[in-house]
C-alpha cells in the first residue's frame, strides 16, 4: 500500500470516526437513562429484599419457603425434561423422515405459542374434572353412578401442572432443535447408516450430540417461563415462589417478604441462565467451511409412519386443539358472553395499555442501539447487555420492583401537590395504569431490542455516512435512512411485544388500579370461579392475538426443507 492511500484511509477513517460521535452525546445519555429506567426494578427487588421493613426472612425459611423451592423446582425440572423430550423428539422426526401430514405438522407444531398456559390449564381442568365429557362418557359406559364406583387420576396436581406447562412451552425446544437438526451435514449420518447404525443409534450418536446445545438452551427457556408463571399454579393449587409473592404481600400485608421472595426467583432464574451458558460454552462443535450436504429424509410408512404422525400431532392436539376446543365450544353456548360490558372494557384496557407499551418499547430500544451504536464510549456498550435481565425476570418480580418504589414516589408526588395548591390528587402513578405500561417495557424490552440491533446491522454503514456528510443530523439520518429500511423489523417488535402484553398475567393483577381488567385478568378471575362461559371469550380473544405472533415467528424462522 502507498503512502498516499494510507494516507486517504486515515483521513477517511477520521472523518467517519468524527462523523459518528458528532451529536453523540445526548444519543448517548438517553441510552443510559433508559437503560438505568429497565435495570431499576431488579435492583429495586435486590435493595428491598435486603432492607424490609419487617424482616420475615427467618419465618420462611423455617415455614413456606422451603415447600416453594421443592414445588418450583420440581416443576421447572419436569417441564424442563419433558418439553426437551417432546420438542427433540418432534424436531427429529420433522427433520429426519417423511411421513402423513408432516408437512402440515412442521408448522402446526408451533401453534401452542399462541395458547397461554393458563388458558390450557382450564381447559384441561374442564375436559377431565368429573363433570367433564371424559368422566361422563365413563360413567355411563360403564354404568357408574359416582366417583366412589371408580379411580381416576387427580386434575388439579402437581404433575397435571407439569403436563400443561409442558405442552405450551415444548415449541421453544422445537424451534431451536429443528434449526439444529437441519444444519447438520446429511453426510454424518451417511457414513453412520454405512457402519451399521440404525434409527435410534443415528439420534442417539450424531444428531443429539450436535444438537445438545440448541436443545439446552430451548429447555431453560420453558423452565424459566415455568418459574415465572402464576396462573397455571394458581389454578392447580400448586405453591411456588411465584404464588408465594401474591401470598405474602396480598394477604400477609408484608411487602418485604414478598421482595425477598422474589431475590430468591431472581437468583432461580440467573442460575437457570447461567446453566444454560455453560452448557453452550462447553459444548462446542463447528461444521465444514463447505456448504454441508442437506439431510435425505427418510420416507416412514406403514405402521411406522402412522406412529410418527401420532408422536407430533398429540402435543399440537394437547397445547393446541384442547384449548381452542374447550374455550369455543362455552363460547358457543354462552354467546351473550361476548356482549357483556366487562369484555369490551378489558378489550379496550388491553389494546390500550398493551399498545402504548409496544410502542414506547420499540421507541426505546431504537433510541438505545442507535445511541450505543452512535457513541464511541464503552459505559453504554457495557450497560447495553444488562438491559435485557428484564425478559429474565417472571412478571411477579417487576411488580414488586416497580410498585414499591412508584408508591413511595406518588405520595411523595401527592403530598407535593397537597402542599403547593390544596388539592389532594390522588395516586397519579399507581392509581392508574402507567405502572402497568412501565412493567411491560421493562419486562419486554430485550424483544424490542434484539429486534432493532439486528436491523441496524443489516443497513450498510456507507448509507448514512453518506446522510450525514451531506447534513443530515443523527436524528435526520434515523428518520430518513434507517426507519424506512427497518420498517418491517419494526413493525414485527411492534406486534410481538403487543402480543406478549396481551398475555401477560401476574404483573397485570399486582399492578392493575382497582376495579381495572384486561383480557388476561378476566380470563383468569372469571375462570377461578368456575365460570367458563364468560372466560371464554376473553380467551379466545387472546389467543387469536397470539396466533398473530405465531404467524410472524413462523415466517422469521422460515427455512428450506430438508432435501430427499
Amino acid at each position: 500500500m502507498t503512502k498516499k492511500n494510507s494516507q486517504s484511509l486515515a483521513r477517511a477513517g477520521a472523518a467517519t470516526q468524527g462523523l459518528r460521535q458528532s451529536g453523540s452525546g445526548l444519543w448517548s445519555a438517553g441510552a443510559l437513562v433508559i437503560a438505568a429506567l429497565i435495570v431499576a426494578p431488579i435492583l429495586a427487588v435486590l435493595w428491598v429484599a435486603a432492607n424490609p421493613s419487617e424482616n420475615i426472612w427467618p419465618h420462611l425459611m423455617a415455614t413456606a419457603l422451603p415447600r416453594y423451592l421443592v414445588n418450583t423446582a420440581i416443576l421447572a425440572g419436569g417441564v424442563g425434561i419433558l418439553s426437551a423430550m417432546v420438542g427433540a423428539g418432534a424436531a427429529w422426526l420433522i427433520t429426519m423422515y417423511r411421513f402423513p401430514l408432516s408437512g402440515v405438522l412442521e408448522w402446526l407444531l408451533l401453534l401452542p405459542l399462541a395458547i397461554p398456559a393458563y388458558v390450557g390449564a382450564y381447559a384441561l381442568v374442564d375436559f377431565l374434572d368429573y363433570s367433564g365429557p371424559v368422566q361422563i362418557a365413563l360413567r355411563e359406559t360403564f354404568g357408574w353412578a359416582s366417583a366412589r364406583d371408580y379411580w381416576f387420576p387427580p386434575v388439579r396436581s402437581r404433575a397435571a401442572a407439569v403436563i400443561v406447562l409442558a405442552a405450551a412451552l415444548y415449541p421453544y425446544v422445537y424451534l431451536l432443535a429443528r434449526a439444529a437438526f437441519r444444519e447438520q451435514s446429511g453426510g454424518s449420518y451417511e457414513v453412520a447408516r454405512a457402519l451399521g447404525a440404525g434409527p435410534l443409534g443415528l439420534f442417539w450418536r450424531v444428531g443429539l450430540p450436535l444438537a445438545r446445545p440448541a436443545i439446552a438452551a430451548g429447555a431453560a427457556i420453558a423452565m424459566m417461563e415455568t418459574v415465572a408463571d402464576y396462573g397455571v399454579v394458581d389454578y392447580f393449587g400448586v405453591q411456588t415462589l411465584t404464588t408465594g409473592i401474591f401470598t405474602t404481600w396480598l394477604e400477609a400485608g408484608n411487602a418485604g417478604g414478598a421482595a425477598q421472595i422474589a431475590g430468591v426467583i431472581l437468583g432461580v432464574v440467573f442460575a437457570l441462565l447461567a446453566l444454560e451458558k455453560v452448557s453452550r460454552k462447553n459444548s462446542r462443535y463447528y461444521q465444514s467451511a463447505r456448504q454441508p450436504r442437506p439431510i435425505a429424509r427418510q420416507s416412514l410408512r406403514g405402521l411406522a409412519g402412522w406412529a410418527a404422525m401420532l408422536a407430533c400431532a398429540l402435543p399440537f392436539a394437547l397445547g393446541f386443539v384442547l384449548p381452542v376446543a374447550v374455550m369455543g365450544a362455552h363460547a358457543l353456548a354462552n354467546p351473550d358472553g361476548w356482549f357483556g360490558p366487562g369484555l369490551s372494557r378489558a378489550l379496550w384496557h388491553t389494546v390500550a395499555v398493551g399498545g402504548t407499551a409496544a410502542v414506547l418499547t420499540v421507541l426505546a430500544a431504537l433510541f438505545m442501539v442507535y445511541g450505543v451504536r452512535m457513541t464511541g464510549r464503552q459505559l453504554p456498550r457495557l450497560v447495553l447487555p444488562f438491559t435485557t435481565l428484564g425478559y429474565a425476570a417472571p412478571g411477579a418480580v417487576l411488580a414488586v420492583g416497580i410498585l414499591l418504589p412508584l408508591a413511595a414516589l406518588d405520595h411523595r408526588l401527592a403530598d407535593l401537590i397537597l402542599a403547593l395548591t390544596g388539592h389532594d390528587p390522588g395516586l397519579l402513578l399507581t392509581g392508574s395504569a402507567a405502572a402497568i405500561v412501565l412493567a411491560y417495557v421493562v419486562r419486554f424490552f430485550a424483544i424490542a431490542q434484539g429486534a432493532a440491533d439486528t436491523a441496524f446491522g443489516r443497513v450498510s454503514p456507507s448509507l448514512p455516512m453518506a446522510a450525514r456528510s451531506l447534513g443530515r443530523t443523527a436524528g435526520g439520518a434515523l428518520r430518513e435512512v434507517y426507519l424506512p429500511l427497518m420498517k418491517g423489523s419494526v413493525g414485527s417488535a411492534l406486534l410481538l411485544v403487543f402480543v406478549d402484553c396481551v398475555k401477560e398475567l401476574p404483573a397485570t393483577m399486582l399492578l392493575r388500579p382497582f376495579n381495572y381488567e384486561t383480557l388476561a385478568t378476566r380470563v383468569h378471575e372469571k375462570a377461578s370461579l368456575e365460570n367458563l362461559g364468560d372466560a371464554s371469550p376473553a380467551a379466545l380473544l387472546v389467543m387469536v392475538v397470539g396466533l398473530v405472533a405465531v404467524a410472524i415467528l413462523a415466517r422469521t424462522n422460515r427455512g428450506q426443507p430438508a432435501r430427499g
